[in-house]
């Protein structure tokens, strides 16, 4: 891995003028929009970058965008990668990890997941303080690199706090309805069954997705301070379950997208 990462990050490198980002940010599906808030100076697709995973999904655009955003250098992931691609968890994380040596102090990670909670509403948002891992496998399973991270990192505050108050008190003064709770991240592609949903808020879930664990290990990894939010798209938690599509999803997502991206850029700025 220290090989291919030291050759993309010198691609990188040389493609950006060695542009110095302070704060790398993921966004996932249906809310890629934020880069319309970033002040753009290099736009690098996946496909021509070494060592970087494509993404397969046609609603995401596979883009690593570098600019300026609220006065701060950001490096945005237009568009995740997920396991059920049929990645291995050391590539979808691989991104992270070239954010990190291109010099990024924190991480902000976007997600589309389902309410398991009855007094989180489809439309609201929810600040991750603490998840659930049911992905097959980690991130961090063989061979370990001490120059990246410790062989058993500690995950007892997977996210920041402080980042997390912050982002609390600008919904608040901005009346945008945003909770706390706990992500659980499963493989997919399937979304869940009736039985599934009442599972996974029976051992303590509040919303659900495919994504955003493996990147927040590898970032508690490398010691890069996280905050992740999720913007719920569907409920799960109704006796009548109905069946959701993607369309839905990414309807909802984008008509939730501008107060995540208030909330996030205004995050930003604090830092």
């Amino acid at each position: 891995m220290f090989q291919a990462l030291h050759e993309t990050v010198e691609y990188i490198k040389r493609k950006t003028s060695n542009f110095q980002p302070e704060v790398g940010i993921v966004l996932g599906t249906g809310l890629g929009n934020l880069v319309n808030e970033i002040d753009i100076e290099y736009n690098l697709m996946y496909a021509n970058i070494p060592n970087f995973p494509i993404s397969t999904l046609e609603f995401h655009s596979g883009k690593l965008i570098f600019g300026t955003l609220k006065g701060k250098k950001v490096v945005a992931m237009q568009g995740r990668l997920h396991y059920y691609e049929g990645y291995s968890m050391q590539q979808i994380t691989f991104p992270i990890r070239v954010m990190k040596a291109l010099g990024i102090h924190c991480l902000f990670v976007s997600n589309a997941a389902g309410s398991l909670n009855p007094a989180f509403k489809k439309g609201d948002l929810m600040v991750i303080n603490d998840h659930i891992n049911l992905q097959p496998e980690s991130p961090l399973r063989g061979h370990n690199d001490a120059d990246l991270g410790p062989r058993f990192p500690d995950m007892s505050q997977p996210y920041s706090r402080m980042l997390i108050e912050r982002a609390m008190t600008i919904a608040h003064e901005q009346k945008i309805s945003c909770h706390q709770g706990v992500y659980v991240s499963v493989t997919g592609p399937n979304l869940e069954t009736k039985a599934e949903y009442k599972y996974l808020g029976i051992i303590g879930g509040d919303a659900v997705g495919m994504s955003t664990v493996p990147e927040v290990i590898v970032a508690n990894h490398m010691q890069v301070p996280v905050f992740a939010i999720s913007v719920l798209t569907d409920e799960g938690f109704t006796e009548q379950l109905k069946p959701v599509s993607l369309e839905e999803i990414l309807e909802t997502a984008k008509a939730a997208e501008p107060k995540m991206t208030k909330i996030l850029s205004q995050l930003i700025e604090t830092l």
